[in-house]
């Protein structure tokens, strides 16, 4: 869907930058569409609720950004990223989710993302992240930005990172959801798959973390999540 721009976006037609939006949420994708109509130098071009989707605007609008979420109706949006640095290497892409930058922001680099932010920043954040990443520049919050130069200068991690890290990005996002006390089929139901295959994501976190039984992994779901959030007070 293409979002007609407003007269005061089209007497700026020539110097605005098009920005395509990635987002399973219509009401979070107007959101962001009425934040944008109020910059003359910004209009969205196109707007999908899947990766499989974006990939096609990508080629057909070539928009100047994509600001995407981490949750999609159908591949993990890390691995939108990843596609979309694949397909189209200079094309800059914005991550803006509801998962905790702690756990992402990283995995979204390494992906090929220019900016990680969460959706409860606030507007003006949100348009400095993409003007940031729009002139070639990285953009964190300060609290990303903190955590990762910390672990960078100290070289440790927590004491289950090495294990976590063997997790997908969908994994570990189904971990991160079990440990805030989402079940199986409510995970099914938020990430738009069948409960099947979370159940086979979930037997293959077992194995990775070397865990037997369900219970145990919620278990360790929750502990993990819990000391996150410790650990994110105290930041």
């Amino acid at each position: 869907m293409k979002t007609i721009p407003n007269q005061k976006q089209l007497d700026h037609a020539g110097c605005q930058q098009r920005l395509l939006i990635v987002d399973d949420h219509p009401i979070f994708r107007r959101g962001i569409a009425m934040l944008i109509e109020h910059e003359p130098d910004f209009v969205i071009c196109g707007e999908a609720e899947t990766a499989a989707q974006a990939m096609q605007l990508a080629e057909r609008l070539a928009p100047d950004l994509v600001i995407t979420d981490i949750s999609l109706k159908d591949v993990n949006g890390i691995e939108l990223v990843k596609s979309l640095k694949a397909m189209y290497p200079h094309l800059p892409v914005l991550v803006l989710s509801m998962h905790d930058e702690s756990l992402y922001a990283e995995r979204a680099l390494r992906a090929g993302a220019r900016g990680y932010l969460m959706k409860q920043a606030p507007p003006d954040q949100v348009v400095t992240a993409i003007r940031q990443v729009l002139r070639g520049e990285l953009h964190l919050s300060s609290t990303a930005n903190f955590l990762m130069l910390n672990a960078f200068a100290s070289g440790q991690r927590d004491k289950n990172t090495s294990s976590i890290e063997q997790l997908s990005d969908r994994e570990l996002e189904i971990f991160e959801l079990l440990g805030q006390g989402r079940g199986t089929s409510m995970i099914a139901h938020d990430l738009h798959v069948s409960v099947k295959t979370i159940e086979a994501h979930r037997a293959h976190i077992k194995t990775k973390l070397g865990l037997s039984t369900a219970p145990q992994l919620v278990r360790a779901a929750v502990e993990w999540v819990t000391q996150r959030e410790a650990g994110r007070r105290t930041t």
